[in-house]
């Protein structure tokens, strides 16, 4: 049997919001934890900033000293007002997120017992993230069917037995609090994610910890932020998850992100 440990990170917001004293003790706690591999689910910076997306990555390059990381963009790191409705391209949403994390906004990181695929679906203000509710604008997002099959060809291809892992930034269940789902037409969202043959998915966005499935066979573990926005004042906790051949986890163990 072959397993990794994957510690599930989501919504940093280094900005105005982020809390450094949980910083700081994620810099302490995930190293002792030797995790395999670390997903940070987006929401990195509150508003896109150059300085919020550096010191971002100074906090994600000290990760890569312990474990490969993962990132996706999430909303917060979407310049979606250089390209409303996508009149200028998709090019100028991401460019400044891609300057400190890469061009590839939909990563694919395989380690021995995963295969895990970064999934984009923060799109701004964009055609496909639209609802009839007003407050939804810039907020939501949507799950294109190209992403999907992309995925399920990475994880055809992928090493029998390997655990398959799918990381969006968007919660792809209702929040208990929030009662909102971050994903426009969510039902036909989930439906494209019980065929992209993942057995989890990593994501955040809604600010309070969750663990559900999808048609009781693909887990979804969502996580909490390390603002100060958590859902209804929660505590805010990590989730460090054994994904493990042939036997995925139906709870997550939920880490104390500071030691308060």
């Amino acid at each position: 049997m072959t397993g990794a440990t994957l510690v599930h990170l989501g919504d940093l917001h280094f900005g105005a919001r982020v809390d450094l004293d949980q910083i700081a003790a994620l810099e302490r706690q995930i190293p002792e934890l030797a995790p395999d591999a670390v997903i940070s689910s987006g929401d990195l910076t509150q508003r896109a900033r150059h300085g919020e997306l550096q010191r971002a990555l100074v906090f994600v390059e000290q990760l890569r000293r312990v474990a490969p990381v993962l990132v996706v963009p999430g909303n917060h790191d979407t310049a979606w007002w250089r390209s409303p409705l996508g009149l200028f391209g998709a090019g100028p949403k991401h460019a400044k997120f891609r300057r400190y994390f890469g061009d590839d906004l939909g990563p694919v990181l395989e380690i021995p017992g995963a295969v895990i695929v970064g999934m984009l679906t923060a799109h701004g203000l964009a055609f496909g993230s639209m609802t009839w509710n007003l407050r939804d604008l810039t907020v939501k997002g949507h799950l294109p069917k190209p992403e999907v099959e992309r995925a399920r060809a990475v994880f055809a291809a992928g090493v029998p037995g390997a655990a398959r892992v799918l990381v969006v930034h968007h919660n792809v269940l209702r929040g208990e609090i929030s009662q909102r789902m971050g994903l426009a037409r969510w039902k036909q969202a989930q439906r494209r994610l019980a065929a992209s043959g993942a057995e989890l998915v990593l994501c955040g966005h809604d600010h309070q910890e969750s663990v559900g499935q999808i048609d009781e066979r693909v887990v979804v573990a969502t996580s909490s932020t390390h603002a100060s926005m958590t859902r209804g004042r929660r505590p805010s906790v990590f989730s460090n998850a054994a994904a493990i051949w042939m036997t995925l986890p139906t709870s997550s163990l939920m880490s104390p992100a500071s030691d308060r």
